[in-house]
């Protein structure tokens, strides 16, 4: 099996979601690539399972969107064209902008100071190269951020959002949007509330595709 489908070890608790949070990690850095069809069968070899997990796993991708069902040949994965990308970041950017900015006003900076291991690892995987260790530490940043909001539907439709966007195909932007994880969060720390609002504005605008 080449490359394209080999997309990562299993990060989470049960195997079906282990193999589920492995491929949206592949689908976010692109290791799975829009046109191809992937067999189950070649996709549980990778990941060391059997065949049942990762038709599992593929499924719930299919009812979101990801891939299409391709009758006694496998998955084909959805690409997402430039104009749905620039949607999902203006979605992102309504839902996300206005609770980072009310949270950069309540938020203690011990706690903010708490998220900096997470932001550290978004910054150490985009300068390893390594973008599907990037797509896990991104969404872990951005998960455990809203988190702090203490609405557990708003984290959910977040992760959501999240999952259908997609990373920088360049090395150099990945590693400029770990980065700014990093820039944010030192001032969250320090309470420099217009540095706060220029950098997550900034962000959002005109992201194609999205990610912070």
């Amino acid at each position: 099996m080449d490359s394209a489908e080999r997309p990562g070890r299993p990060r989470r608790h049960s195997v079906r979601g282990q193999v589920l949070s492995a491929l949206r990690d592949a689908l976010a850095c692109g290791e799975l690539e829009a046109g191809r069809v992937y067999s189950a069968r070649a996709l549980a070899v990778g990941f060391g399972v059997s065949a049942t997990p990762v038709r599992e796993a593929m499924g719930e991708l299919a009812r979101e969107g990801a891939v299409r069902t391709v009758p006694n040949r496998g998955f084909l994965v959805v690409g997402r064209s430039d104009r749905e990308l620039a949607e999902l970041a203006e979605v992102r950017a309504l839902l996300e902008v206005p609770v980072v900015l009310r949270l950069a006003r309540s938020v203690p900076p011990e706690r903010w100071a708490g998220l900096r291991p997470l932001a550290d690892a978004t910054v150490e995987a985009a300068a390893s190269g390594d973008r599907a260790a990037y797509a896990d530490a991104d969404r872990r940043f951005h998960g455990a951020l809203l988190a702090l909001s203490g609405n557990g539907q708003l984290v959910a439709v977040a992760s959501d959002l999240h999952r259908r966007s997609r990373l920088p195909d360049r090395a150099a932007d990945l590693v400029a949007d770990a980065t700014e994880h990093a820039v944010l969060l030192e001032a969250l720390v320090a309470g420099e509330l217009q540095t706060v609002e220029a950098l997550v504005r900034e962000h959002f605008a005109g992201a194609v595709p999205p990610a912070w």
